[in-house]
């Protein structure tokens, strides 16, 4: 027996969204394998070093631009030379979203930015004195740089985790680059302030702080959900790998009892040839190639054996709720309609008792089976549906769609291996073996599968199933 080849024949995707599909031919079997959302290499969870730099230095533009127009939504709480704004809260939440960069070095530049923004605009606006609007607008550098520098040398990084803290060390720092910017002012302008200023002053610095805190744990939300979205994608994709592996478990078993019979016929048949002396010749040939199909079952053996292993029905995390399984199947489905170009829409109805998660890839390698072959039959536009209705003792499993369906004299064959309706662009026939496979495996599970009869066009296929064999044991 030669050892099988997988073929990719085609890849095909969305560009837009990253998903990925392609079919694998192995012997005479062609899967579709969906590989989602293909990260090429990279791990969304652990940026490189490169990219966070590089992502640093945008926030470290961004910021440069962004405070400074923060800033001038403002008021002075204290005298006329001391701004409260939003320039404030903008840089620490700038400073949160840092990944690699010290914050020092956007400390001094937002610093500088602000002061030189702020004298432009009096330069423009007010057609000030440069020398006059410098010397009058620079102690806000300091309040930056100051902030920048406490906030690296308390390592506030650390507590992203822990909001209320972070917002605790906010209000910290801002008060204290506060009363820097204010000890500037006073020894360049002999500026003061009352005990009622620096309450106010605080109860600012609160709301900056919290205001941020808020903010900041939204978007922490929203990269969580993120990930759970992505993570959620990357296990449908190995579901359905797996799934396919499975599948491919039922044909091994099969090629293995097939080789055990040809064995002990072969050595049955050297055992004859051997009682007679003219054949002990050709019999010693006969057993040498009994004994290289022995090989081969021997390493089928420890393929199948490493494949059950990996696909263990006794593995609680290969068994899901009916629900989930069928909303699996239809995204699937759905990405597989569109890259065939065709509009279908999927329906799916759920009834009776499912007390139990069923067996993962025994359910997907069945229904992808009968519902790719659905998608397929359809021409470009059309209608499926998929009917779960359980029982105590077993499952009802109805597939349904309105395609040009399958003519009553062909019924009985269409689960014969080899047959097949479907032809490519060049005239060449499908590999006939999916239904035939769907048969196999449902039989092996003491249930049967039938295609009921329709009075519309269109096929629907019917599989009943004992539970027993679906749901974990134990």
């Amino acid at each position: 027996m030669l050892p099988r080849r997988i073929v990719i024949k085609k890849d095909f995707g969305d560009k837009k969204s990253g998903e990925n599909y392609f079919f694998a031919h192995c012997g005479e079997k062609s899967l579709l394998v969906y590989c989602g959302y293909a990260n090429r290499g990279r791990d969304v969870s652990h940026l490189s070093l490169n990219q966070l730099v590089k992502k640093d230095a945008f926030i470290l533009i961004f910021m440069m631009v962004i405070v400074p127009l923060a800033g001038e939504l403002k008021f002075y709480p204290v005298n006329e030379t001391f701004r409260i704004s939003f320039g404030a809260p903008a840089f620490f939440f700038c400073l949160l979203l840092l990944r690699k960069s010290r914050p020092l070095l956007p400390g001094f530049l937002t610093g500088a930015a602000i002061v030189l923004f702020r004298v432009g605009l009096d330069l423009v606006q007010q057609n000030a004195d440069l020398a006059s609007s410098f010397y009058q607008q620079f102690p806000s550098f300091f309040f930056y740089f100051t902030y920048a520098f406490l906030f690296f040398a308390v390592r506030t990084g650390r507590f992203k985790q822990r909001s209320i803290f972070i917002g605790i060390i906010g209000l910290m720092i801002e008060l204290v680059a506060d009363f820097v910017e204010l000890f500037v002012q006073f020894l360049v302008f002999d500026t003061t302030m009352t005990l009622s200023k620096l309450s106010d002053m605080v109860l600012i610095a609160f709301a900056h702080s919290f205001v941020v805190i808020s903010f900041f744990n939204m978007m922490k939300l929203y990269e969580a959900q993120s990930r759970e979205k992505q993570i959620m994608k990357q296990n449908e994709h190995m579901m359905m790998v797996i799934s396919n592996l499975y599948e491919e478990t039922v044909h091994l078993k099969k090629t293995l009892k097939h080789t055990e019979h040809i064995t002990q016929e072969s050595y049955r048949l050297y055992r004859l040839l051997h009682e007679h002396e003219a054949g002990k010749k050709v019999s010693q040939e006969l057993l040498k190639l009994a004994g290289e199909i022995h090989e081969v079952k021997k390493d089928n053996q420890r393929i199948y054996a490493g494949l059950s292993k990996l696909i263990s029905k006794e593995n609680m995390q290969d068994y899901m709720k009916a629900e989930e399984l069928v909303q699996i199947v239809i995204r699937i489905q759905e990405k597989y309609a569109l890259s065939l170009g065709k509009n279908i829409s999927f329906t799916s109805d759920i009834r009776g008792i499912h007390l139990h998660d069923y067996h993962v890839f025994i359910f997907l390698s069945l229904i992808n089976n009968l519902m790719a072959n659905a998608v397929e039959a359809i021409k470009d536009t059309g209608m499926i549906s998929l009917e779960l209705k359980g029982s105590h003792d077993k499952i009802e499993i109805r597939i349904e769609d309105d395609g040009p369906g399958i003519p009553k004299k062909m019924r009985e064959i269409v689960f014969d291996p080899g047959y097949t309706s479907k032809f490519d662009a060049f005239g060449t026939p499908s590999t006939g073996i999916g239904l035939s496979y769907v048969k196999e495996l449902v039989q092996e599970l003491g249930g049967h599968i039938q295609i009921e009869p329709k009075e519309t066009k269109g096929t629907a296929f019917l599989l009943v199933l004992p539970i027993q064999n679906l749901i974990q044991r134990g």
